[in-house]
């Protein structure tokens, strides 16, 4: 199966100017987090066995959804979202699900100012669950961060290298490593499983953060990498290297929606819809 990219659609009701050409807002370039009372969020589903999904986000007390993202399949990640501060809940239904369904699963999140989250869907089908990741948004000078996500579960185990240095070994199914510092460059990312490996070309640029995630591609394995940061003190580039369906509904003030591979031009009051295209840099390549 090609994981392949879709769009991801929001309609928004209050005109904002958003301009981005390509790359995330550096601390010198707009306001922090931490001083507006925002915080980013990012959603996923990283569960092979599990079908498609509709995700809803709700403020915390609220019945109306201030996002929904539909027919999100395995190997999905939304940009980041930059949300107010505050508690959220995430709810997952079965796609096409009527909105007012219980919820297949639910989960929490304190947004704190100037921080960044990634909350996926995780684990086997049979032992789903949310879980809520804290994702770092600055690197030791000189360095680049790297963590990794194991998203395989026809290879339970994998151990990750970038270049010559060794990121995981004997990673997991479901599980998530720490961020480690790795020198910047652009280098080889190679994975070995216990029936498959697979390689792709990365770049790390100094500053920049990253989260790699081991997915499976049916009979191999594939690796796909998600920009967290594109530097020291900057927010969230939100460029998942994949494409995301859904809609956003009734998106609450200062809601912005990042892509560090498409520009985003004025989103006009009552438009139909903003069409945000995001691109993949995941590879995979067959066992050997």
């Amino acid at each position: 199966m090609k994981l392949q990219a879709r769009v991801l659609r929001a309609v928004a009701g209050l005109a904002l100017a958003v301009g981005m050409a390509g790359g995330p807002l550096a601390a010198s370039q707009a306001p922090a987090g931490a001083s507006t009372g925002f915080g980013w969020l990012r959603l996923a589903h990283l569960s092979p066995n599990t079908p498609a999904v509709d995700v809803y986000l709700y403020p915390a007390g609220q019945p109306a959804a201030l996002i929904v993202l539909k027919h999100v399949a395995y190997g999905d990640e939304s940009p980041y979202e930059r949300v107010a501060a505050g508690d959220y809940t995430v709810a997952m239904r079965a796609a096409g699900a009527p909105a007012s369904s219980k919820p297949v699963l639910s989960t929490t999140v304190d947004v704190a100012p100037g921080h960044a989250y990634t909350v996926a869907g995780m684990g086997p089908f049979s032992a789903l669950r949310l879980q809520v990741l804290q994702d770092d948004l600055a690197a030791p000078p000189g360095k680049a961060l790297i963590r990794v996500i194991q998203a395989s579960l026809q290879d339970k185990r994998v151990t990750v290298t970038i270049g010559s240095q060794t990121v995981a070994t004997g990673l997991e199914f479901g599980t998530v490593t720490a961020y480690e510092a790795v020198t910047p460059g652009t280098t080889t990312a190679h994975v070995v499983g216990g029936a498959a490996t697979a390689s792709a070309r990365v770049s790390f640029p100094a500053g920049s953060v990253h989260t790699l995630v081991v997915l499976d591609d049916p009979g191999h394995l594939a690796i796909q990498v998600l920009a967290d940061a594109a530097g020291s003190s900057a927010i969230p580039s939100g460029a998942a290297d994949t494409g995301y369906g859904g809609t956003a509904a009734q998106p609450g003030p200062g809601l912005v929606l990042w892509s560090g591979s498409a520009f985003l031009g004025l989103m006009l009051a009552c438009a139909g819809g903003l069409r945000l295209r995001a691109r993949r840099t995941g590879m995979h390549a067959r066992a050997q």
